[in-house]
């Protein structure tokens, strides 16, 4: 089965769907014939990403999408949220978990406990509690999360401790829900971007031409990723055609594997 065909109707959460990755991801959802759950810390930019996906389909489906405000890190934003939305929505069938922070360059002694328990808060304990929150509502078997970590979930980077603390520890924790949640039919998989040109990436390249074009020249296909080169391999996980993956790191930065 195609994956147009088999994500057709079905209904998806994505966090951080205001901007980026999520967005283009939301955009190819829609164009595939899913039912959208849209969120993001900024209620209005999941709200504008919505209208981005445009009309429902005109094929019978029930494609009126959900956007609103959640906050991964907020345990109780999240219940909440997720109750809402499933009130509606009745189930999910797939979760991207796609919120996150992306880092700033800095020396390990500059670096504030504030700033480490954000990325925790969003990076890692946000993925943690959408998917506590969504597993009950999960419905199998075939239903997926596809959770996001990075390159430097695998290679570590100087001045980035505390963003690759989490990208590895998000790894570990989705390696462990594939095999939980796998014998209940529920797959779960992680994507590994490399350096991708979204507007929240410009803490990496310092807002410069000269950085942009080193982050070109340095990729063995020429340029940097964009967010559909990452949205097209989500909906692959999601899709029949990858059924036998779980637990799998797929890394898509242009580069060969390490």
């Amino acid at each position: 089965m195609a994956a147009n065909a088999s994500l057709a109707g079905k209904k998806i959460l994505i966090t951080g769907a205001g901007s980026g990755i999520g967005r283009a991801t939301a955009i190819k959802l829609h164009g595939l014939g899913a039912k959208l759950a849209l969120t993001d810390i900024d209620g209005s930019s999941a709200h504008a990403t919505r209208e981005l996906c445009g009309r429902p389909r005109n094929d019978g489906s029930d494609q009126h999408h959900y956007g609103g405000m959640m906050n991964v890190a907020d345990e109780g934003d999240v219940v909440s949220r997720v109750r809402d939305i499933v009130s509606s929505f009745g189930h999910f069938d797939h979760v991207f978990n796609c919120a996150g922070v992306n880092p700033t360059a800095m020396a390990l002694v500059d670096t504030p406990s504030a700033y480490f328990d954000k990325l925790v808060g969003v990076n890692l304990k946000g993925v943690y509690n959408v998917t506590r929150a969504t597993i009950p509502h999960m419905k199998t078997p075939g239903s997926t999360y596809v959770n996001v970590s990075s390159i430097l979930g695998w290679n570590p980077r100087s001045q980035m401790s505390i963003y690759c603390a989490t990208k590895y520890g998000l790894i570990g924790f989705s390696k462990s829900m594939a095999l939980e949640l796998g014998p209940r039919g529920i797959r779960t998989n992680v994507i590994a971007p490399g350096n991708i040109d979204t507007p929240t990436n410009e803490g990496i390249m310092r807002g410069t031409k000269e950085a942009r074009d080193e982050m070109d020249r340095s990729n063995a296909i020429g340029r940097m990723g964009t967010p559909e080169d990452i949205a097209d391999v989500v909906a692959f996980l999601m899709s029949e055609e990858a059924r036998f993956m779980n637990g799998s790191v797929v890394e898509v930065d242009g580069m060969p594997s390490k």
